[in-house]
């Protein structure tokens, strides 16, 4: 009796409450509040967001950058669900994928604010009088700065899952529901963290844009941190632009430190090696979870209902139909039918409203024009991530093969990537006029800005994903030097890197419309090239050599993707496997 008293006294020892249990508690209280607050707001009547006055005092920025964030993450949501809806019917597909990765070159090429014109409109019509309609415009926009690359990163992954891996899967009769959600999502989870972090560091550029919205002649303003700078920027207001950039370096700690730092750790488990999953230490939110005995103790009826919600779509696979089942030729043939279907009713119905807006407005020398200008561009696109990879991939490699320092510095990468780049667009006007440059060369420079950056994470992902048996077997092999880059880490870097490259020459091109024509006050720098072009008629309102530029980069674009990092992605597929 005595000996069970002592363990009832322990016990209750251990479940004492204790100051980690206060701060979890406040914590996840205090950001489920802050969500059902935010979401209160954005749903609110379309008269006030309209006519809104935002402030540039200090005091409303809190609540600016709530609005901002959640408009971030359920774009965030968004992409998820395209990543694995898209992508994986183009890496299961090869007829859909057919259609499908050039459908996906194109969106990549045409530029994030292209997108608002034609979606503002079908928001607003489908929430008449809310704000919600304009809400879900911005969240669209934010989408369209974060799902391609995500897609990318997500279909190369499915291309190169390790082919026992697979077999072992069809070995033990999984169907192709669980394959998915017990191999295909787990071996491709570190690269999608990694692209996930650079998607919401990349929407940050399209911030301004989307929280000021033109319909017609009617301006509607969201608050967010967005329109407080483009208020500021307006107004001249240098301390409250400040402010505004405190703010979003506050923002990106918040979500690093509660989101992304944790599921670093966690996807360390999924990395393909014969040991043992590594599970990261030194995240202190996973640390004062499980610290927090009664948070766990009051949570764990939520955890398990949680659970069983999670492994739902593993188990939906069980669930067969007792019919006779329709040969998979059939489905297949089935399948590519549809896609190629819809390929050509898109294909002539492009073509037909190409050749009724251009009919008459453009002639033949100028569509000319336009392609060589796509020539000088595509010159520059070539040379910027050519000189991008030498400089960022051994600096990847490093930082991904240390995983406690790829965990101090994804903060400060997420940060540089999230800096606007158009904030150097002044200094570098002012630089080219003093020593009295070449635009057609030192702007150029500007285009790699903001998506270099698409070429770290990627290779980090890489180097991360890295399997610890082949570096031990390369160490025991005494591999060093040229042949340990050459044979062992670039090969098995390789696929991520032509993900990055792909997704950052894409950023790239969108990234010359706004490089290739600087203007600084009244001064204006310009660059020969199709970015240049495409500005040009933006701003004269030319809807017709908008469009054309528009698809001329669409052509570049795709075709460059076609000839080059396609077979680059097959040589990955073929040869690089961790089989």
């Amino acid at each position: 009796m005595e000996k069970i008293q002592t363990i009832s006294v322990a016990r209750r020892g251990r479940l004492a409450p204790s100051p980690w249990d206060g701060v979890a508690l406040c914590l996840v209280a205090g950001s489920l509040a802050l969500i059902v607050y935010g979401a209160r707001q954005m749903g609110g009547p379309l008269t006030s967001v309209s006519a809104a006055e935002i402030s540039l005092s200090p005091a409303h920025l809190p609540e600016y950058a709530l609005r901002t964030t959640l408009r971030m993450f359920a774009a965030l949501a968004a992409s998820l669900l395209f990543t694995f809806t898209y992508a994986t019917a183009a890496a299961k597909s090869r007829r859909a994928e057919a259609v499908l990765i050039p459908i996906l070159d194109v969106l990549q090429s045409v530029p994030v604010l292209g997108f608002l014109s034609f979606t503002v409109t079908g928001f607003m019509a489908i929430f008449p009088g809310s704000a919600l309609g304009a809400e879900c415009a911005a969240i669209f926009a934010i989408f369209t700065a974060q799902a391609w690359n995500m897609a990318f990163s997500f279909y190369q992954s499915l291309r190169t899952v390790p082919l026992d891996l697979d077999e072992a899967t069809r070995a033990f009769r999984l169907s192709g529901w669980q394959r998915f959600w017990r191999l295909d999502v787990p071996f491709a989870m570190p690269g999608l963290i990694w692209n996930m972090m650079m998607s919401m560091s990349g929407s940050w550029f399209f911030i301004v844009a989307s929280e000021a919205i033109s319909v017609g002649n009617t301006t509607i303003t969201l608050p967010g941190i967005g329109s407080y700078v483009a208020l500021a920027i307006e107004r001249r207001d240098l301390m409250a632009v400040g402010y505004a950039v405190v703010a979003m370096l506050i923002v990106i700690i918040a979500y690093d430190q509660l989101l992304f730092r944790p599921l670093v750790a966690w996807a360390q488990k999924f990395r393909f090696e014969q040991t043992a999953g590594q599970q990261m230490t030194g995240v202190w939110l996973l640390r004062l979870l499980n610290r927090a005995k009664l948070v766990q103790l009051g949570f764990a009826p939520l955890q398990k209902g949680f659970g069983a919600v999670a492994r739902a779509p593993m188990n939906f696979g069980k669930w067969r139909w007792t019919a006779t089942p329709v040969p998979a030729r059939w489905l297949n043939a089935l399948w590519g039918g549809v896609w190629w279907g819809v390929w050509v009713f898109v294909a002539l119905f492009g073509l037909e409203a190409l050749y009724r807006e251009l009919y008459g407005q453009v002639d033949w020398p100028e569509v000319m024009e336009a392609f060589r200008l796509g020539l000088l561009t595509l010159t520059r696109v070539v040379v910027l991530v050519v000189l991008a990879s030498l400089v960022w991939v051994p600096i990847g490699v490093w930082i991904g093969l240390r995983p406690r320092l790829a965990m101090r510095l994804q903060l400060i990468a997420q940060v540089l990537a999230a800096f606007p780049a158009n904030l150097l667009f002044p200094a570098a006007v002012v630089g080219i006029l003093h020593f009295q440059l070449n635009p057609n060369i030192w702007l150029s420079p500007l285009m790699i800005l903001g998506t270099q950056w698409y070429i770290l994470f990627n290779v980090i992902a890489g180097a991360s994903a890295f399997p610890s048996d082949l570096r031990d077997a390369a160490a025991n092999l005494r591999v060093t030097g040229r042949p340990w880059w050459f044979k062992v880490i670039l090969p098995g870097i390789f696929p991520y890197f032509v993900t990055g490259g792909l997704t950052a020459s894409g950023g790239s091109w969108n990234a010359s419309i706004v490089a290739e024509l600087v203007v600084w006050g009244n001064t204006r720098l310009e660059a020969n090239g199709l970015g240049s072009y495409i500005a040009k008629a933006t701003a004269a309102g030319d809807y017709p050599r908008i469009i054309l530029g528009v698809v001329v980069m669409s052509v570049f674009v795709t075709l460059f993707n076609r000839i080059f990092w396609r077979p680059l992605n097959s040589y990955a597929e073929r040869r690089l496997r961790m089989n």
